[in-house]
């Protein structure tokens, strides 16, 4: 695959059209989503600013922990409306925008749930993503190997679970902006499950 071709989709019609149609499901299984559910208890602090980039009707976070403030970024206006998380919300097409509209270091952590295969420019959007966290706010990004394979970036559909977890280590390197990338298999210990990996890292910097 040539460099250029790598942040290619089957489908290069405008992302807001493709969403158009909200989407009223979960995109894997009932033990994995508990897994992700399980790692936002374990890195993101009670009472702190959390950003759901790429968020939909469901945020996966811990019902039993109260945030201060949880602000999601999606495509479809009647998902996020419907998200009972959600303080507030923008419609915003990270593939065609990737500023974000929130002051530098206004976010204590940010998640990235099962949506990172369909950004185009990945690593303009982690490095903006690294402005508005302050230093040492963990990032999450989780990923299974189900995706919307029209949508889904070229290099993504070549690759494994181990190729992905290191795509994503690549991007949050290449962002410039985090430091302690690791990755963490959570796969549920189910037969028949979805699987669940995770590359985590903190916010290094709180420099624009």
């Amino acid at each position: 695959m040539q460099a250029g071709d790598a942040f290619r989709r089957y489908d290069e019609t405008p992302d807001p059209l493709f969403y158009l149609q909200p989407r009223f499901v979960t995109h894997i299984d009932d033990a994995a989503v508990a897994a992700v559910t399980q790692l936002y208890r374990e890195f993101f602090a009670p009472e702190g600013a959390i950003l759901d980039l790429m968020s939909s009707w469901v945020s996966h976070l811990p019902p039993e922990v109260a945030y201060r403030r949880v602000v999601g970024i999606g495509l479809n206006r009647q998902e996020l409306a419907a998200n009972p998380r959600l303080d507030a919300f923008a419609v915003q097409d990270l593939n065609q925008d990737a500023q974000l509209a929130y002051a530098t270091d206004e976010f204590d952590g940010a998640a990235i749930c099962v949506s990172i295969q369909y950004l185009t420019q990945p690593v303009a959007v982690l490095r903006e993503l690294g402005r508005v966290l302050r230093t040492d706010a963990p990032i999450v990004v989780t990923f299974s190997n189900r995706c919307f394979p029209t949508k889904a970036v070229a290099i993504w559909q070549t690759l494994g679970d181990t190729g992905h977890a290191e795509l994503v280590e690549s991007y949050l390197r290449d962002a410039g902006n985090y430091r302690e990338i690791e990755t963490l298999d959570r796969s549920p210990r189910q037969p028949g499950s979805d699987p669940l990996f995770a590359v985590v890292a903190r916010a290094a910097t709180t420099g624009a």
